[in-house]
């Protein structure tokens, strides 16, 4: 990349006028070309996991095709996202270890990436929809805050980005159990939270995209007993734990931008709470946090009748009633069977 000036150093804001249209670049705000794009899900995981013409149905209930779903881009934002794509794949390949090395906030900006594209694809459809959304995200204000505090954040795809005192995201790598682990590729996410999901064969990467890293200090624990090869049920309970957490974070952080001088060769952002005496976290709600595991666990023909069974001790598969991380090998386990 040529030698960066303070001009571009200054975060873009589409929000300004709301800037999201094909003609501009989604990072820079450049014009740019119909041509001039880069897909959300990128050629190598089509290729990899044959995705290009995998439907995804969106919340309109139209569908569209996986290959269909692309960005806007600048040339320089392309051979960013490109050299970040390239290491992603060569670290894919190797597993889930490779994938931790790659670190953080490489991995946050690449998923932070695909959950833009699925993001503002919605968004753009909400204007002219098949079927309007029982919820539309426009209409929620503290969901348009959490995006646009996201935004700044995803500059780094397109400059090279410092964090004062704080991680954008919480981004957890987790490693299943291939004996009994068949679907090498899928993703989730929760647009409402800003938590988004994917596998890669024996890897799954979840993140919290505008957390600044709360929801990986309250999860440490659970994160450091996961760190090890997990059955896919045990994975799913993981995700639920962490799609609560994100349900339940009570603050949106504001992020703001050092002013920059010449000479500099990155954005630094900073990132505030406005109100440091309240609670980051809302109560934890066992009635909640059930359905959100049920509902991880359906694939499995776990009821919520079986989480409940106790109703002061939700299920658990990660843990045992010691309270210490579970192995299980199978499920449904031998002890179940019998």
């Amino acid at each position: 990349m040529s030698q960066l000036t303070p001009a571009d150093l200054l975060p873009y804001d589409p929000f300004d006028g709301m800037r999201f249209g094909p003609e501009t670049c989604f990072l820079s705000g450049q014009p740019v070309g119909p041509d001039d794009t880069v897909p959300v899900f990128a050629d190598w995981l089509q290729a990899r996991y044959q995705l290009a013409e995998r439907p995804m149905q969106l919340l309109d209930q139209r569908t569209v095709q996986f290959r269909d779903l692309r960005l806007p881009a600048s040339a320089a934002v392309r051979q960013r996202i490109a050299e970040l794509e390239r290491r992603v794949e060569a670290a894919a390949a190797q597993g889930p270890a490779a994938l931790r090395a790659l670190g953080d906030d490489a991995l946050y900006l690449w998923m932070g990436k695909m959950f833009y594209g699925i993001f503002i694809t919605e968004l753009l459809n909400e204007f002219e929809p098949l079927i309007k959304p029982k919820y539309p995200l426009a209409e929620n204000a503290a969901l348009v805050r959490r995006f646009q505090a996201f935004f700044q954040l995803l500059q780094g795809l397109r400059v090279p980005t410092e964090y004062a005192d704080f991680v954008p995201g919480s981004v957890f790598v987790l490693e299943t159990d291939s004996t009994e682990d068949v679907t090498p590729f899928e993703y989730d996410d929760d647009l409402n939270t800003l938590v988004f999901s994917i596998k890669l064969d024996k890897t799954v990467l979840v993140a919290c995209l505008v957390d600044i890293g709360l929801i990986g200090q309250a999860m440490g624990k659970v994160y450091a007993d996961a760190r090890r090869p997990l059955h896919p049920v045990q994975v799913a309970e993981f995700k639920a734990r962490v799609y609560y957490a994100a349900h339940l974070l009570h603050v949106v952080p504001d992020i703001y931008p050092r002013h920059p001088r010449p000479g500099d060769t990155t954005i630094v952002f900073d990132a505030l709470i406005d109100d440091v005496t309240g609670a980051i976290f809302n109560p934890w709600e066992n009635s909640a946090y059930t359905q959100t595991l049920a509902e991880m666990w359906q694939r499995w023909h776990i009821t919520l009748a079986d989480v409940v069974a106790k109703p002061a001790e939700p299920l658990s598969l990660l843990y045992d009633e010691a309270g210490e991380p579970k192995h299980l090998p199978h499920w449904p386990s031998v002890e179940k069977e019998a």
